[in-house]
């Protein structure tokens, strides 16, 4: 399995002309894509994607075996090869989407509005090695790109962020980069270098499998619970960022303030701040989950399918629109395959509705919505017992699904909660684990 990861390093404040090459280059994706758009029928002939990209290229540069039907060269001159070659790519692939998606439009009674073939884009070069970037051998923390300067492409000297670096030393050394892209954010500009990984996940059978189900949270950020196939809790962890909630809690409380006195168009740029808080919290609580997993050997972390469809209502709607719970759940996803860790998602309904220990239904703390009282009148807390039965409804399945009808039909009839999956709590997995190890025996 391959696992692309990517990081980006900014570039220091510095009298470097990145603002004009950024602007030849959109200029000639622009000027490909309007050019590609006329051709395209002629183009969508070709067989093969490597003799298109070639017949594009021979329509715009001319060489001495090839007089080029379009004026690229006069209105981009000194261009090099391969940032051309991006661009020819970035412009094919605009207008193949563009037809694609016009096909389709006529397909289907012309329903929606018609797609738009848009020429000024937001396309980012990349810098090749050796050709459009070096690192600097005398400096660890500078190289040097290739830039246009408004009249001609030299070499310009940068310097890059140290502590980014340092990273990149600490965890990427030894392993190839592929070429630097640059790209835009917060005003600032940054190389983003790009590390492939082949990586073999580990294939264990359910009964020797430990799990870290994870039950991702508003008040509590995530709940961690290693777990065995019979059930067996070996470690238990509450994941809370306090202080990044707070500082993001304190912020929107500010928004909510100016918006009273100034309108909510004034206020973009606090909310910006307070989405990037609101990501950097994503990234503690993935990282944090991921880092647990791996120090209690995990081989498969477990999350519940969250998916809130339709309109958010109720006192707790800023809160749900802010919970980053997919993003969290990518990012885990990343980490753990780097780990060698699988992923694996149950269906979320009553996971924190039913008791763990098979009681029924709970009843939530109006003082304190963490807790819950049971049926038997135990108090407990509500993630952790959620926690419980994402483990316990994953080890079901997993134990379940391979057996043969018959067998498993038995052991149906010894357990018949574990017919339906959606009512599958702790409780149920270690009737189940019981009557398998009898069988076995």
């Amino acid at each position: 399995m391959k696992i692309i990861s990517s990081y980006g390093v900014e570039l220091r404040k510095q009298n470097i002309p990145i603002r004009q090459t950024l602007d030849v280059y959109r200029a000639a994706v622009s000027y490909l894509t309007e050019v590609y758009a006329q051709v395209w029928e002629e183009l969508e002939r070709i067989p093969g994607t490597k003799k298109r990209f070639n017949e594009a290229e021979h329509l715009i540069h001319t060489t001495k075996k090839n007089q080029a039907r379009f004026d690229f060269d006069i209105r981009f001159p000194k261009m090099p090869s391969y940032l051309r070659r991006a661009s020819i790519q970035n412009a094919l692939g605009s207008v193949s989407s563009y037809k694609t998606r016009l096909g389709l439009w006529e397909k289907t009674d012309r329903l929606e509005g018609k797609p738009r073939l848009v020429y000024e884009n937001h396309a980012m070069p990349v810098f090749y090695r050796d050709v459009m970037y070096r690192e600097d051998e005398g400096g660890k923390d500078a190289a040097y790109l290739k830039l246009y300067d408004g009249h001609d492409w030299k070499w310009f000297h940068v310097r890059l962020s140290h502590t980014d670096m340092e990273y990149l030393r600490k965890n990427w050394s030894g392993k190839k980069a592929s070429a630097p892209t640059l790209e835009k954010r917060h005003r600032k500009y940054f190389l983003r270098f790009s590390y492939t990984e082949d990586v073999i996940l580990a294939k264990i059978p359910a009964k020797e499998q430990i799990i870290c189900s994870v039950d991702l949270g508003i008040n509590t950020d995530a709940v961690c619970t290693i777990m065995r196939s019979d059930g067996t809790v070996l470690g238990r962890k509450f994941i809370n960022f306090h202080s990044e909630k707070d500082r993001m809690y304190r912020v929107l409380g500010r928004i909510r303030r100016f918006q009273r006195e100034h309108g909510s168009v004034q206020a973009k740029s606090r909310w910006a701040y307070a989405k990037r808080l609101n990501i950097e919290l994503g990234r503690k609580i993935a990282g944090a989950v991921t880092k647990y997993a791996k120090e209690n050997h995990a081989d498969i972390i477990v999350f519940e399918y969250l998916e809130i469809k339709g309109k958010i209502s109720g006192k707790k709607k800023q809160k749900l629109h802010l919970w980053r719970k997919r993003d969290i759940q990518k990012r885990c996803e990343h980490q753990a395959h780097r780990n060698r860790m699988r992923i694996s998602r149950i269906c979320a309904w009553n996971t924190s509705r039913l008791a763990y220990d098979g009681t029924g239904t709970v009843i939530r703390d109006p003082g304190n919505h963490s807790l819950c009282v049971f049926q038997t009148g135990k108090r407990y807390n509500c993630d952790l017992s959620a926690s419980y039965n994402i483990g316990a409804r994953y080890f079901i399945r997993e134990l379940l699904k391979p057996l043969p009808v018959t067998e498993r039909s038995l052991l149906e009839a010894k357990v018949p909660a574990v017919k339906r999956r959606t009512s599958c709590v702790y409780a149920d997995l270690r009737k189940l684990s019981s009557e398998m190890n009898l069988r076995a025996a």
